[in-house]
C-alpha cells in the first residue's frame, strides 16, 4: 500500500511500527553487535520512514527514527559524552538520487546553476565507528558512536590496536579524529578458523567481528584480535585543519592516522559517479568489506552553512551499492530444529564468492519458500548476500528441469517425533516437546521459570551443566536429581548448603499448582491464563490429557471458555506424539501436580474479561491478574468487543487506543484498587 493509499489513522499504526521496529534493530546492531536483518531490508525500513513523515508530517513521533541515531549503549563499558554528536548518514540508493543531493545543496546555498560543486568520494566501510581525541599530541580517549551523543570508553583496548599512534606531533591541541575499526577479509577468516578451533564463538561477518572485539571488558581479549582503523572525517578540533575536505583529510594522513587510498576530489558528479563505479568494481579485491561510496562537499565553509537536519549532515550522502549475486549449485538441503521445535531448511551451496566473501550456506527460510522457488538438490540457483549479511536464494535457474521434488521432511530428524505446520501457518515444528533434545534445554528453562514451576536455584547455568553431566534429559529428570547429591557437592559453585537448598526447593514443588505445571510444558499456545482456563475446565492434568486424547477432542478441547481452535490443535498435536504422553506420565508420576481450587469468588466481575496494561506501578502484572481471578474474572492478554475492563497505568499505548475504539471502561491502577477492595 503506497503512502497516498494510507487513511492519517494508518499511516499513524505504521509509523508507531515502524519506530519499534527500527530501534530494536539499532539495539541489536549498535549495542549487541548481532543485525536481525539485512542492511537492506534496514534501509527499507528507515526509507518508508522517511516517506511515511513527509507524507504526514503532522504525525512525526517523539521516538521517530529520523530524531534518532544508533543505540544508547547498554554494556557495562564507561559512558562518555561526545564534545560534538557523530552523526549518521542519509542513503542514495541511485544516480538519480545522487544528482538530487548536489541539486540540494546548490538550492540551500542560493548557488548559480554554473557554480561548480566539488564533492570527496570515499569507500564507505563496514566496520564500527570510533572517534580517537587527542589533546597535544596524546591520545587521551576513544569511544564507539553509541546513540551519537553518548558512546563507550573503549580507550584501553583502542590503545592496542596498532594502526592508531599514541602520540601524534604537528596536531591542534585539541584534535578528535573519527574513522572505523574494521577487521580485515583474511584476518577475519583466520579468526574464526582460531574460534572454530578453541570451540569458541564464531563471528557472522567482520564487522560483527571487529564490534565485538572492540567492546571487550578485557583489553587482552581485544589486543589478541586483529583490528585495523581508516579516518574519514573529525570532530572536535582546536583550530581548522584545511579550507577543503580532501586537505583536511590529507593533514589527518599526515599525522600518522590511516585515510584510504581510494578517497578522491570529484569536479563534477559523472565524476564522482565514475568513481562509485570504479570502486564498486573494485570491491571484491580490497581487503576490507565496504557497501557504498560516501559523497562530501568539498568546501568545509560550505559544509558549515549547510549544518545537518535532523541527525545527518546536509553535506554528505552514502551511496549504497546494490545487494551482490552470484550463480551457483544447491548440493544438499540439511534441516535444522530450532529451540522452539521450528524446522528451518539450510541450503549447502558449492562456494561461491559474492562481493569477496566466501559463501557456502544459505537459508531457505521454510518449506513454502522451497516450493515457491522450485528447489531441489543439485539445481543451479542465484543467491545474493542482502545488504551484506545474510545470504539468500533469488532464482532457480534450473526449474524447468526434470527431477524429483524435495519432500519436506514429516518428521523432526532430532526426535524421530511428527512434524507439522500449524493451520494457518508457514513453519513446520517438532511435536516432540519434552523429548526433542533440540529443544531441551529451552523447554527445561520454561519448566522452572518464574511463571511456570518457580523452582529457585535452577538457572540455565545450572540446567545446561547438569545436561552435560547427562543428570537432566526431560524435565522428569529435575525431580531425580537428588540421585546426584553426592556426585554434585564439591563440584565448582555447589556446597552441601547450596545442593540441599535446591534440592529442597525441587521437593517442594511436589503437588504443585497444575495450572503452572501445565504452562511449564511448553505446549505451543498456552499460555498461564489459557492454562488455566484449561484446569477450571477438567480440574487435573490427567482428565485434560484424556480429552485431549479422546474421540472429537479439539471440539471438546474448544469449547472451553478461552479455549479457540488454534490452541485445540496445539494441545492436540501435543499429546497425539506418544513420545511427549510418556515422558508426561513419568513426570506426573513424580511431581503429583495438585487438582485445580479456584481461588475466585462470586463477584460482579464473575466471568467478565480485563486487559492490564502500560505500566502498574503499585504491583506486578502477575498480582494484578491473581487478583482478577479471585475476584472471578479472567485476565485477557489483548482488548476484543469480549472485553470488560482495561486497566491502564502509565506508557498505556495501543490497548489503551483499542479500548476507546471499541468503548470498552477504562480504569486507572487506582481505581482498580478500590475495585478490588470493594469487591
Amino acid at each position: 500500500m503506497t503512502e497516498g493509499a494510507l487513511t492519517e489513522a494508518q499511516a499513524a499504526n505504521r509509523l508507531m511500527r515502524l519506530a519499534k521496529d527500527i530501534a530494536r534493530h539499532d539495539r541489536a546492531y549498535h549495542d549487541r553487535d548481532s543485525p536481525e536483518i539485512s542492511d537492506a531490508d534496514y534501509d527499507a525500513l528507515v526509507r518508508e520512514n522517511a516517506a511515511l513523515e513527509a507524507a504526514f508530517p503532522h504525525l512525526v513521533r517523539p521516538d521517530s527514527p529520523s530524531r534518532r541515531l544508533g543505540a544508547a549503549p547498554t554494556s557495562s563499558l564507561a559512558k562518555v559524552a561526545h564534545a560534538k554528536p557523530m552523526l549518521s548518514l542519509d542513503n542514495a540508493f541511485s544516480a538519480a538520487e545522487v544528482e538530487e543531493f548536489v541539486a540540494s545543496v546548490r538550492r540551500f546555498l542560493s548557488l548559480a546553476a554554473d557554480e561548480p560543486v566539488a564533492i570527496t568520494a570515499e569507500p564507505k566501510i563496514d566496520g564500527l565507528s570510533c572517534s580517537l581525541r587527542y589533546e597535544n599530541g596524546a591520545l587521551v580517549l576513544a569511544a564507539t558512536r553509541g546513540d551519537g551523543t553518548v558512546g563507550e570508553d573503549v580507550t584501553a583496548n583502542v590503545r592496542t590496536i596498532s594502526d592508531i599512534p599514541q602520540a601524534i606531533r604537528g596536531a591542534p591541541a585539541v584534535l578528535e579524529v573519527r574513522g572505523e575499526v574494521y577487521m580485515s577479509k583474511a584476518d577475519f577468516a583466520a579468526l574464526n578458523q582460531r574460534q572454530e578451533t578453541a570451540g569458541g564463538k564464531i563471528f557472522a561477518n567482520p564487522r560483527n567481528a571487529a564490534a565485538g572485539s572492540l567492546r571487550q571488558k578485557d583489553p587482552s581479549v581485544t589486543a589478541a584480535r586483529p583490528l585495523r582503523f581508516l579516518a574519514h572525517g573529525w570532530g572536535e578540533v582546536s583550530e581548522p585543519l584545511a579550507m577543503l575536505q580532501l586537505l583536511a583529510m590529507k593533514k589527518i594522513e599526515s599525522f600518522g592516522l590511516p585515510v584510504s587510498d581510494l578517497l578522491k576530489r570529484c569536479e563534477t558528479l559523472d565524476e564522482a559517479l565514475a568513481h562509485y563505479a570504479a570502486i564498486e568494481h573494485a570491491r571484491a579485491d580490497l581487503p576490507y568489506d565496504i557497501d557504498g561510496v560516501v559523497y562530501k562537499v568539498g568546501r568545509l565553509d560550505w559544509q558549515e552553512r549547510l549544518g545537518e537536519v535532523g541527525r545527518a549532515p546536509r553535506w554528505g550522502l552514502a551511496h549504497k551499492f546494490p545487494a551482490e549475486r552470484a550463480e551457483t549449485t544447491l548440493e544438499a538441503i540439511d534441516i535444522q530444529v530450532g529451540r522452539t521445535g521450528k524446522l528451518t531448511p539450510v541450503g549447502r551451496l558449492q562456494p561461491v564468492g559474492v562481493g569477496g566473501v566466501i559463501v557456502a550456506n544459505v537459508t531457505l527460510h521454510n518449506r513454502d519458500e522451497i516450493a515457491r522457488l522450485g528447489l531441489r538438490v543439485g539445481d543451479r540457483v542465484r543467491i545474493q548476500r542482502a545488504g551484506d549479511v545474510i545470504p539468500q536464494v533469488v532464482e532457480n535457474l534450473t526449474r524447468d528441469e526434470r527431477r524429483e521434488p524435495y519432500a519436506f521432511p514429516d518428521h523432526c530428524p532430532e526426535c524421530q517425533s511428527e512434524a507439522v505446520a500449524a493451520e494457518g501457518e508457514v513453519d513446520v515444528r517438532c511435536t516432540g516437546g519434552l523429548i526433542c533434545p533440540a529443544q531441551r534445554i529451552e523447554r527445561l528453562k520454561h519448566f522452572v521459570s518464574r511463571g511456570a514451576m518457580d523452582i529457585d536455584g535452577l538457572g540455565e547455568k545450572s540446567i545446561v551443566e547438569f545436561v552435560g553431566l547427562g543428570w537432566l534429559d526431560a524435565p522428569a529428570d529435575i525431580f531425580r536429581l537428588k540421585a546426584h547429591r553426592d556426585e554434585q557437592v564439591g563440584r565448582e559453585g555447589w556446597k552441601d548448603v547450596s545442593v540441599d537448598k535446591l534440592l529442597a526447593a525441587i521437593e517442594a514443588r511436589k503437588g504443585f499448582d497444575p495450572a503452572r505445571f501445565l504452562f511449564g510444558l511448553g505446549i505451543r499456545h498456552v499460555g498461564s491464563v489459557t492454562a488455566r482456563d484449561l484446569m477450571k475446565a477438567f480440574g487435573t492434568v490427567e482428565a485434560l490429557q484424556a480429552a485431549a486424547t479422546g474421540d472429537g477432542a479439539e471440539a471438546e478441547l474448544s469449547a472451553v471458555e478461552g479455549v479457540g481452535p488454534v490452541v485445540a490443535e496445539a494441545l492436540a498435536d501435543f499429546f497425539h506424539e506418544p513420545h511427549n504422553r510418556d515422558a508426561l506420565d513419568d513426570l506426573l508420576a513424580l511431581a503429583k501436580p495438585a487438582a485445580f481450587v479456584s481461588t475466585s469468588r462470586k463477584t460482579e466481575w464473575t466471568g467478565k474479561t480485563i486487559v492490564f496494561t502500560g505500566t502498574l506501578e503499585t504491583m506486578s502484572r502477575d498480582e494484578a491478574k491473581a487478583q482478577a481471578e479471585r475476584l472471578g474474572a479472567r485476565a485477557a492478554g489483548s482488548v476484543s468487543a469480549k472485553t470488560d475492563l482495561v486497566v491502564a497505568g502509565p506508557g498505556a499505548g495501543s490497548k489503551l487506543k483499542k479500548a476507546a475504539e471499541l468503548g470498552v471502561r477504562v480504569a486507572s491502577e487506582a481505581e482498580w484498587a478500590a475495585i478490588v477492595a470493594e469487591a
